[in-house]
């Protein structure tokens, strides 16, 4: 407590009643916390965590702890840190560097007080720990064992470092799990963009056109809650396969510079760089409204827009305002970063409970097979993903068959 650095530990009481809440809403981990506390399967172990720091992601944290872990945590975005909440853990003993609104160098600093805890475990989101390890803190690489991956855009990254030969330790990839990315990136994202625009704008959908860049996992999650809430939708890809299912999942599909003067709004989803640029912005509606929900904030040229602008104001919290010389006002929310979590709370805590169950279960599987994985890049093994899968069933009161005997050497003959 006494080396962390937050906005007001005054503000625990509403963090402690944010957590409370969630608590009662995730049964997976309030399981996954009992068999820990029995358990204790991080007992002498340090643990760095950089997820986007609200009460879901506080009560993991809670949970690690009490298999034994000493936990470092900070956020893994600027702007989607509530302070209440960092507040509330610091109450309870865990250290955190994290604030809202962080400037690059605060956001830096609060990485490298993390890291020179020399953690064990290294859980991200984003990839933002395991580059500053393999970049400024080289000499902290030693003491880890390995660390586990929360999201698209950092499994991006963490490829592109194994490529190399960069990568020196091994990473469970969290996202690519069934338990994670069917139900975190679709029905977690679809509902939790949807929640940050809406509460931002406070403007109806229904009857509007939703330009959707991007179809993965996340992006069918938010095309598909923007048809439910009435809007058309097209989707813009790259990739012909995923642009075949849009379409056969009754979605209009063409290239940006086609969908910029058609759409009402606009979300991107990709993971990439550029995606709507200056020559799209000209092209767009007055009053067009852009946003991005993919991790960095790089998908909307938010610094190409500003460049353009003759004015600019805020129109309400989280909404900014740019004039372009033809006389149109173009709006973008949360400064383009993850609208879903700095203009809203994230995902709805029942599917943060599969994810981070997937996470916890992960971590204990990196400590108790520490020295003797080969790989970098380990997929969550097979089991995790089930056993969160079979918790969750159970807690739903739904039960599934079983093979018999016989089916199960029906199937092992591969016919």
């Amino acid at each position: 407590m006494y080396n962390s650095e937050i906005k007001d530990i005054n503000l625990a009481e509403s963090g402690l009643r944010k957590i409370e809440w969630v608590r009662r809403n995730c049964p997976l981990l309030s399981g996954i916390k009992k068999d820990f506390e029995k358990e204790k399967p991080f007992a002498g172990k340090k643990i760095a965590l950089s997820v986007h720091l609200e009460a879901k992601t506080a009560y993991l944290c809670e949970v690690l702890k009490s298999g034994g872990a000493e936990m470092y945590i900070t956020g893994s975005n600027p702007l989607s840190t509530q302070d209440d909440v960092a507040a509330a853990l610091v109450s309870e003993g865990l250290e955190v560097h994290a604030w809202h609104g962080t400037t690059e160098e605060e956001y830096g600093r609060h990485i490298e007080n993390v890291l020179k805890n020399n953690c064990n475990i290294i859980i991200d989101d984003g990839g933002d720990l395991v580059h500053k390890l393999h970049t400024d803190m080289r000499d902290s690489l030693q003491y880890v064992i390995g660390g586990c991956e929360e999201t698209t855009t950092g499994i991006i990254r963490l490829k592109a470092m194994a490529a190399k030969g960069e990568l020196e330790f091994p990473m469970v990839l969290v996202n690519d799990a069934d338990c994670k990315h069917l139900f975190d990136n679709r029905y977690g994202t679809g509902q939790s963009v949807w929640d940050g625009i809406n509460r931002t704008t406070n403007l109806i959908v229904a009857g509007k056109i939703v330009v959707v860049a991007g179809y993965g996992w996340c992006g069918k999650g938010v095309a598909m809650r923007a048809k439910g809430l009435g809007a058309r939708v097209i989707v813009t890809e790259v990739n012909p396969v995923r642009a075949i299912e849009a379409v056969m999942d009754g979605f209009d599909v063409m290239p940006m510079s086609e969908a910029a003067p058609l759409g009402d709004f606009f979300v991107t989803v990709t993971g990439c760089a550029g995606v709507v640029r200056k020559e799209d912005f000209l092209k767009m509606k007055d009053g067009a409204i852009c946003c991005n929900a993919g991790h960095f904030d790089v998908e909307v040229d938010v610094a190409g827009l500003k460049a353009m602008a003759v004015d600019k104001a805020e129109m309400r919290n989280n909404i900014m305002g740019y004039k372009l010389e033809n006389g149109k006002w173009i709006y973008i929310l949360a400064e383009g970063r993850l609208v879903n979590l700095a203009a809203g709370d994230g995902h709805p805590a029942e599917i943060m409970d599969m994810s981070f169950a997937i996470q916890a279960l992960s971590a204990e599987y990196l400590v108790k097979n520490a020295g003797s994985i080969k790989e970098k890049l380990i997929k969550v093994p097979e089991e995790v993903d089930k056993a969160v899968a079979l918790r969750k069933l159970n807690y739903l009161g739904k039960q599934i068959d079983k093979l018999t005997p016989e089916q199960e050497a029906y199937l092992s003959q591969g016919l």
